[in-house]
């Protein structure tokens, strides 16, 4: 039995990325362009995919300016298995086999649940749950058949805990959970590792309307033990972290970054 050994490297060495290319859903905005960004300056090749392929390109072209990294912009909607399924063939067949997968593309609709329509639910589902689990059908089993893979599902403290008029997203994120689980179980032992972030409040677009709410922005702050809003870049080295080297025997597992929320 042959035995992993990184006892040569340095723990620098362990965090970086050099040679990996990532693929990021929804990596054009927000916490999905810090993510994409971190990547890159960890070293991977980074493709930037969203259902709007402009949002792609200037992300993608900033991004390559900023790091010297090799970038691509695609378009897809990961809630269409074609879609993937053209996305998967268009990534590999110009810009390589994608080695780290960050789900990251999602929606929030709120409302008290009689003010909620199916096709809210729907729509909740299908962007949280069903685009993620699309796109780890479709790279994840070439990611152990070459024996190294990270997938990084996006969560929330909303996989754990709740609010009123949350009941699509809480649902979706407590799903990405039980999906993260069992994609770990199926790949543990074919060198792909499959774990979940968790944000808490952040700065994004997703949260404009909390954020220009001064009364419900206070009443969130007023839940973190850190007393504030996390910063965008503060995401940056979770998802450098369980896409290296160094979370190489992390597996199944939610990171929570969320200033405290959840620890009370």
């Amino acid at each position: 039995m042959k035995l992993h050994d990184n006892t040569t490297k340095t723990v620098f060495d362990l965090f970086k990325l050099d040679g990996r290319r990532a693929l990021v859903t929804g990596g054009a905005k927000g916490l999905g362009r810090v993510m994409s960004e971190a990547l890159a300056e960890a070293g991977a090749d980074v493709a930037i995919a969203s259902r709007t392929l402009s949002d792609c390109q200037q992300a993608a072209a900033e991004i390559a300016a900023a790091t010297g990294r090799r970038t691509a912009a695609f378009q897809a909607d990961m809630t269409i298995a074609a879609d993937i399924d053209r996305l998967k063939a268009e990534i590999e067949s110009g810009f390589g086999a994608v080695d780290i997968l960050v789900n990251n593309a999602g929606i929030n609709i709120r409302g008290a649940i009689q003010d909620l329509s199916e096709a809210d639910w729907d729509a909740v589902m299908a962007a949280n749950v069903k685009g993620p689990f699309l796109c780890s059908r479709a790279f994840g089993p070439g990611m152990a058949e070459r024996g190294w893979g990270r997938v990084i599902n996006l969560g929330s403290i909303m996989s754990v805990i709740s609010l009123p008029g949350r009941s699509p997203y809480a649902s979706s994120k407590a799903a990405i959970i039980g999906l993260t689980k069992t994609l770990a179980l199926e790949w543990a032992t074919r060198g792909v590792t499959v774990n979940a972030i968790a944000p808490g409040p952040f700065a994004t677009e997703m949260n404009r309307q909390l954020l220009n709410d001064p009364a419900r922005y206070q009443d969130f702050v007023s839940r973190i033990p850190a007393g504030r809003w996390g910063e965008l870049h503060e995401i940056a080295g979770a998802v450098v972290f369980l896409a290296s080297d160094a979370a190489g025997y992390v597996t199944g597992s939610v990171l929570f970054v969320d200033g405290g929320w959840t620890a009370q």
